[in-house]
């Protein structure tokens, strides 16, 4: 039996997914009626999400606003959602404002998971990688991962990390 497996043994399997993009070039895309917004990150959660038996159960694009950013985590919250996954506003431009956001909601932090994303990202794309501020924590017994905008940030993060630990991640979160 492999790590990951024993630590989930008896966690449940199939778990619901709160999908955020933040990115205000897309939200305003999409508020002007665009079917295609290019939304490349997204679609890649939720097609990973999906291919490894997990439901998406609400998906939302927001602008890089902080009153924004902050009423789409609390609606995706009120969801039936195990675990939210946000892809965008990790950086460090002046609008890269969603790990601060976040950080003030997070009633635990899993220090862990940005320190293992970026040694991960650093074998991909070297020392790029420290600007990323990627985080995840715990929220009224919800998990949440915040990941950069890059689709293949966000593919690394789900395939490498998210996936293979979540139901072992919710079982402790919800004990």
């Amino acid at each position: 039996m492999t790590v990951p497996a024993k630590h989930a043994r008896g966690a449940k399997k199939h778990y619901k997914c709160a999908i955020l993009t933040i990115s205000t070039s897309k939200y305003w895309k999409r508020e002007e009626g665009e079917d295609d917004i290019g939304d490349l990150s997204g679609e890649r959660a939720k097609e990973l999400v999906r291919k490894n038996g997990h439901d998406v159960v609400y998906y939302e694009v927001l602008p890089d606003d902080e009153a924004k950013i902050y009423e789409g985590i609390v609606k995706a919250l009120s969801t039936d959602a195990d675990f939210v996954i946000t892809s965008g506003g990790t950086g460090l431009t002046k609008n890269d404002v969603t790990i601060e956001v976040i950080s003030k909601l997070l009633k635990k932090e899993m220090p862990g998971f940005g320190e293992l994303f970026r040694l991960k990202s650093y074998e991909e794309i070297g020392t790029a990688t420290v600007l990323s501020r990627a985080i995840a924590g715990v929220i009224n017994q919800k998990v949440i991962f915040c990941l950069p905008g890059s689709p293949e940030a966000v593919r690394l993060a789900l395939k490498e990390i998210i996936l293979p630990e979540i139901a072992h991640i919710l079982k402790h979160v919800r004990e």
